[in-house]
């Protein structure tokens, strides 16, 4: 029988036990590999009754279990990784009334398939799927034996945070929500890339991802819901921004990328699009030049594509002309493409 273990919260709950022992590090990395092997299952259920909720946690793979998770504090919102081997979680009545902390957590399952049971609702979700679930109401969960660690993201919800009924929100829990068009699309690329951009930032900038991610968050739910009229102004120009953002980053290589033809696609004025701008440091134009220029810096200092003519590297995203491309790249690096390849690639 798989050995199960009772994870148990053992002070008063905050934002993040890992973040609280970790002196507030944005983003925090922990690991069972210097925890005994008997006593992974034990610490990994400990671990997650702090950051998800106690539950009692089974696996077949207790005597050789591994686990791994990163988080970011986004000051009130919070992001985390989570890399595991099978396992099996049941948070019961009891749970509920030893410590509930009251949060939405909607996770993206990475690698499938993964069971998820809670009110009455029971779905098998596959990588690339959403689900939410409640940590107030009883729930079980499984990730199949895929003979690696099954990885999944959660972006934790504090209840009072969403701009939408708790009841109508509630209809959604255990459900599949497939992900892979649209403002979903879009908020898993958020999620999966914030790990690797959020140590770099700003103190000041992460209360601002954590706005993003929870507006895109409730786009998602309210879509799914049919009750986008419930959503603020603010949250719907956040919303528009990042769409905007994800095209952008998606047409880098189209030389017709311009503010006319961004505005058109997102059926909105030239002059809107510049108003959703207006309290970043470049305009639209300026942004789609420098996202450009750094595709093309990365590809220049790859030596896979060391053979690759520097005029098709400009080409590629979006530069007319090579000389189009070197002038723009020398105004904003201080040097010619061809000095940063050799550069690069000889240092």
């Amino acid at each position: 029988m798989p050995e199960s273990v009772d994870g148990v919260c053992d002070h008063p709950y905050g934002n993040s036990w890992i973040h609280h022992t970790a002196q507030r590090s944005p983003v925090v990395s922990v690991s069972t590999d210097a925890v005994p092997r008997q006593d992974r299952l034990a610490w990994w259920a400990h671990m997650s009754a702090h950051e998800i909720a106690p539950t009692a946690l089974s696996s077949s793979h207790a005597d050789d279990f591994q686990g791994r998770t990163r988080s970011v504090d986004l000051a009130g919102v919070r992001v985390a990784e989570f890399a595991m081997s099978p396992v099996t979680g049941t948070r019961t009545p009891t749970h509920i009334r030893r410590h509930d902390p009251d949060v939405y957590q909607l996770f993206l399952v990475h690698d499938g398939p993964v069971r998820l049971e809670q009110r009455r609702t029971d779905s098998v979700l596959e990588a690339g799927d959403f689900s939410l679930f409640s940590t107030s109401h009883p729930y079980f969960t499984t990730f199949a034996d895929i003979g690696a660690l099954t990885r999944l993201t959660i972006l934790f919800l504090p209840g009072e945070a969403l701009p939408l009924p708790r009841g109508t929100l509630e209809r959604l829990l255990a459900h599949q929500l497939p992900a892979r068009t649209g403002t979903g699309a879009i908020l898993a690329r958020y999620l999966t890339g914030l790990h690797e951009h959020a140590a770099g930032c700003d103190p000041a900038d992460l209360p601002r991802l954590g706005a993003i991610g929870l507006d895109l968050a409730a786009t998602f739910l309210a879509g799914r819901l049919g009750t986008a009229n419930l959503l603020t102004p603010e949250t719907r120009r956040r919303t528009l921004a990042a769409r905007i953002d994800a095209f952008i980053d998606r047409h880098l290589g189209d030389p017709d990328l311009d503010p006319a033809a961004i505005a058109a696609r997102h059926h909105i004025s030239v002059r809107t699009l510049h108003l959703l701008f207006q309290d970043r440091a470049e305009t639209v134009s300026a942004t789609v030049r420098r996202r450009r220029l750094e595709r093309a810096r990365a590809d220049l200092a790859d030596p896979r594509l060391r053979d690759q003519p520097i005029g098709e590297v400009g080409l590629r995203w979006g530069f007319r002309t090579a000389a189009e491309f070197s002038r723009a790249f020398r105004n904003a690096y201080g040097m010619s493409p061809r000095d940063h390849r050799q550069h690069a690639l000889n240092s």
